[in-house]
């Protein structure tokens, strides 16, 4: 059964390192995401490949793809959708919104304003949404692809902790390696890739894909050694707040994906460390002294990964 897992993953990454080069582990990422049924938060500068890193995943899953970009007077209506006085048959009828679609871009989330980013809140973790008291469930599969730039802060509005606890994973794509940009130069020579970009698996092979994961054993070991894990980092003197309940379920299922897309039927340490930044860092709020250190996110989870003992590892 993993076989099946793993021959869905090896498909989709391909087609889309037609279009995202140099990249293999980011792209791997977003696709253990979409096994997870998770959301992912791409937080880079703009022109490194975002929304067709999106579009790729959706085109070579042959899924609905919908691109919602956020402004500042967007308002939650215009994301989930209106209910209408149709005059005709005198009757309200519900006209749904983008999000009605098994991948979401949210482009630059963070320049919305909090009442908006509300708005998905619900989506993400419930998969519906409730318009006018009348609850209307989303598209399965259903996924949000949120991105936002780190650099630029003008105009924008922070992403809550309750919303950033609701992605899966935070990932960064960084600039390409030297060759690789050159390939990118060579491939859009005549026209995108992306205009090439086929449909390689189907939604049923994506949907046993995540019932197969699902299955895939984690040793009483291991999960003691998640929840360890979590538990450091809300005990580590940099830390005021540490990964949630959640965090530890998103680490636990972003782990079984890892296995399966691996061949595996089992949960090994090493899936978990391999996990732990990119699922667990952006749950962490620093305290003031940690921020002014500049401390990282990421270096205390290194840090805790360092000196935590693994599973069948003698403790330092």
């Amino acid at each position: 059964m993993e076989k099946r897992v793993e021959n869905f993953a090896r498909k989709v990454q391909e087609s889309v390192e037609k279009v995202i080069f140099g990249k293999a582990w980011e792209v791997r990422l977003v696709i253990l995401a979409l096994l997870c049924q998770g959301h992912v938060l791409i937080e880079d500068v703009p022109g490194v490949g975002k929304t067709m890193l999106a579009r790729a995943i959706a085109k070579s899953i042959g899924c609905q793809f919908r691109r919602i970009q956020f402004t500042p007077d967007m308002l939650p209506s215009d994301i989930t959708g209106v209910t209408v006085y149709n005059q005709k048959t005198g009757e309200f009828e519900f006209r749904p919104g983008p999000i009605m679609a098994n991948i979401i871009l949210a482009d630059e989330i963070n320049r919305a304003t909090p009442k908006t980013q509300a708005a998905l809140l619900e989506a993400m973790e419930e998969r519906q949404i409730t318009v006018d008291g009348v609850t209307h469930p989303l598209p399965n599969p259903f996924m949000v692809l949120a991105t936002q730039n780190p650099i630029e802060y003008e105009g924008t509005f922070p992403l809550p902790e309750a919303q950033l606890d609701r992605f899966m994973m935070r990932i960064s794509l960084g600039y390409p390696p030297f060759d690789e940009e050159v390939r990118v130069l060579e491939a859009q020579q005549f026209r995108h890739p992306i205009e090439r970009t086929e449909q390689v698996v189907t939604l049923e092979e994506l949907r046993e894909a995540q019932e197969v994961v699902k299955g895939v054993y984690v040793s009483e070991e291991i999960k003691r050694y998640i929840v360890d894990l979590v538990g450091a980092t809300r005990k580590h003197p940099d830390v005021y707040l540490g990964a949630s309940p959640r965090g530890s379920l998103a680490l636990y299922k972003a782990s079984q994906a890892l296995a399966a897309i691996s061949g595996r039927d089992y949960v090994i340490p090493d899936d978990v460390k391999a996990l732990a930044i990119p699922v667990l860092a952006h749950r962490l709020i620093l305290t003031p002294s940690a921020r002014v250190k500049e401390v990282k996110p990421s270096q205390v989870i290194e840090e805790i990964l360092y000196y935590l003992p693994a599973p069948g590892a003698k403790p330092l």
